[in-house]
Parts: C-alpha cells; structure tokens; sequence
C-alpha cells in the first residue's frame, strides 16, 4: 500500500467520489393570535430573528393579515433553539405567541 497522499496515488482529485449534502432546512413560522400585541412581534422578529425595524414590521403586518408567516429558514437546531425562544420570551412576557417549524 502505498502512502503517497491521494494526489500522488495516480488517482487525480475531480475523481474521488464523495457526496456532500446540505443539512436539511426548516422554515421557523410564527402563527397569529388575537392578545399579543403587535408591538411585541415586532420585538421579538427584531430581537430573535434579527429583522430590521423595517423588516420586522412587515413580517408582523403579513402575520395579522395571513394568519401566518415564515421567519426564516435554518437547519434543524438552529431552527429548534428559535421556537424555544419566542415560547419562552413570549410566555415571560404573558403572551401565547406560537411559533412552529415545518421541513422546507
């Protein structure tokens, strides 16, 4: 067996075969409700899901008129760690704001 590096086996490097996937992706959605308040929402898209005040804003606005609205997209713990936290802020704060995930 030889101990040359892979480069220097004979075998160029375009061919060795390896397949490299990307994490699977979930979209954080966060879900109307009728008691928290708008300006928390914009709060939290700001604070959690760092939205420009702008952003933020429009986000909310989507969320009140569709009921519901993608924060962003991440890999599955990125993605857990945001539900955690809006539950969390959100109850702290006396609010039922819900956020969920689904697989993109």
């Amino acid at each position: 067996m030889s101990t040359d590096p892979p480069d220097q086996q004979g075998y160029p490097l375009s061919e060795i075969d390896e397949e490299i996937s990307e994490p699977p992706m979930f979209k954080v959605l966060l879900h109307n409700d009728d008691f928290t308040t708008k300006a928390f929402v914009v709060a939290v898209l700001m604070g959690i899901f760092n939205k420009s005040q702008d952003e933020a804003t429009r986000l909310m606005w989507h969320v009140h008129k569709n009921k519901v609205g993608v924060c962003g997209i991440y890999p599955l713990d990125v993605a857990e760690t945001k539900i955690t936290q809006v539950t969390a802020i959100a109850r702290e704060n006396g609010f039922p704001l819900k956020a969920t995930m689904e697989a993109e």
